[in-house]
């Protein structure tokens, strides 16, 4: 039997920022859907774009596999892979390309792949499973095994091709999919890595697919408002496995929301406990979701860090974002978190259409007063098929997307450009690095700063915010975009019924 060639397709070393950083994660959904083909029982080689050096690596793979099928299947839980960047993209189609020239039927899956399909078929695809890709790359595989040579039939849902586009629900029951296949990893090279560049080796499990709040900056190009859960007894065996199997340091959740209902954090902390599945693990979620029963049950499952999507200080900005939370609730998630022995860490945007010096400095202040143990500081970034792209694409030009995930370019006319955004990115990391210390609190890239070092950083600070000021006036847009709410606030879910 003939291989079935999977790939994934983010190259870290592409990535200036993160290859920086050096955090690499296995590709999840990738994993997921060759455990998937396996357990239909097809023969499946692994590419892991992740640690390859670049493209030509997977023609050396190609060449010693010589598959008869090639899947190449984007990670749609790495917030890198849902970024699109325009250097994945191109490296996806050589792939794309090089697969077809050595005869080989290509289907392609993603997020860039469910927003262009039609770009990927022109680079040397066969055909493009959008969405939720797991059901539809098994059975295009199966009908291809199976001798299927023309069109691809319309029993299989979920495709795109050149002459045909048919959509597919999503499954509503996630516990039907195998775990990931991790055996096919090379785990040494992920855990060496981690411990040059880290004290701990960190690997990652998602518990659900989707999130169903609605804020209009968000790409949902896979699952949309959809949200499945897992249940909680599969996640914490998973864990158990990974721990006998693996014994990372420490997991991270790569779910958009984490624990959506009290309910099933609750549950899943007496999982842990019965199959002793504790590792200490990061998630990312919401502050209005961060009440005292969550709380409690992310502590006893062994939750060692909370990731919310704060996004800004000023209440004008969140409501505009149509993001259903307040600042208030921010301050109150944190020290919740905080008096459970968690660590909070904030995502924060800058640039998004209407926000003033005003709305920044709210943003500063609220980091400021709360001290979060970490900040990821972007700028707003309009991705297809969000409301907020929909308000600037008369703005887009030929760059649509960013090249990497260091870019931070400013696509559309923000109150300020990009060298003004750049600025306060460097700039509110020195000040509330200087602000911990300050504070007596550790987590500081130097939690003992010499007299003259702390000295240096209070110059540097204090440089850094005149500087901003300059940009202010330089860089300010003379016909900047403003808030534009193009439908009414949709409601919360009701978490009562969310499907488990």
């Amino acid at each position: 039997m003939q291989a079935t060639l999977v790939a994934s397709t983010y190259f870290l070393r592409l990535d200036p920022k993160q290859s920086q950083k050096m955090r690499p994660f296995p590709p999840l959904a990738t994993l997921y859907v060759a455990a998937a083909l396996r357990e239909a029982g097809h023969n499946v080689a692994f590419f892991d774009a992740m640690l390859a050096d670049s493209e030509a690596d997977f023609e050396i793979q190609l060449d010693a596999v010589q598959p008869s099928v090639v899947v190449l299947y984007d990670d749609n839980f790495n917030f890198l892979s849902k970024m699109c960047l325009t250097r994945m993209r191109r490296a996806a189609m050589a792939m794309c390309s090089a697969a077809r020239k050595r005869g080989a039927y290509v289907i392609v899956s993603g997020p860039d792949v469910s927003d262009h399909p039609d770009q990927y078929l022109a680079a040397g695809a066969d055909v493009a499973a959008i969405g939720e890709g797991d059901h539809t790359v098994v059975e295009l595989v199966a009908w291809r095994e199976a001798g299927g040579r023309a069109e691809v039939p319309e029993t299989i849902d979920g495709v795109v091709t050149s002459t045909q586009r048919r959509e597919r629900r999503n499954e509503r029951h996630p516990d039907v999919f195998p775990h990931p296949a991790r055996d096919l990893l090379d785990v040494s090279a992920y855990r060496q890595t981690w411990l040059a560049h880290h004290d701990h080796f960190c690997l990652n499990i998602v518990s659900t697919r989707g999130c169903p709040f609605h804020c209009n900056w968000c790409a949902k190009p896979i699952w949309g408002q959809r949200y499945a859960m897992r249940s909680p007894s599969d996640v914490a065996k998973e864990m158990a496995a990974i721990k006998a199997t693996i014994a990372p340091d420490r997991l991270w959740f790569a779910d958009d929301i984490f624990g959506l209902r009290a309910s099933w954090l609750e549950e899943f902390g007496e999982a842990v406990e019965a199959f002793d599945a504790h590792i200490p693990f990061t998630i990312q979620s919401r502050c209005d979701l961060m009440t005292d029963q969550a709380v409690a049950g992310l502590r006893r499952s062994g939750c060692a860090e909370v990731w919310l999507g704060a996004e800004s200080g000023s209440q004008r900005i969140l409501d505009a974002m149509e993001k259903g939370t307040t600042v208030e609730e921010i301050r109150v998630a944190r020290q919740r978190l905080s008096d459970a022995g968690i660590q909070a860490a904030f995502f924060v945007q800058f640039g998004y259409p209407g926000e003033e010096m005003a709305d920044i400095q709210a943003t500063i202040n609220l980091l400021r007063d709360t001290l979060p143990d970490n900040i990821g500081v972007s700028v707003s970034y309009p991705l297809p098929g969000t409301r907020f792209h929909a308000m600037v694409a008369d703005q887009l030009g030929q760059k649509a997307n960013w090249d990497d995930s260091g870019d931070l370019d400013m696509m559309f006319r923000g109150t300020f450009t990009t060298p003004f955004y750049r600025h306060l990115h460097a700039t509110l990391h020195d000040d509330l690095d200087l602000h911990r210390v300050q504070a007596g609190l550790p987590g500081v890239p130097h939690p003992s700063l010499e007299p003259v070092d702390y000295l240096a950083q209070e110059i540097r600070v204090k440089q850094g915010w005149s500087t901003l000021d300059e940009l202010a006036r330089t860089c300010r847009n003379s016909r900047p975009t403003l808030i534009i709410r193009s439908e009414p606030v949709p409601p919360a879910p009701d978490l009562t019924h969310t499907h488990n």
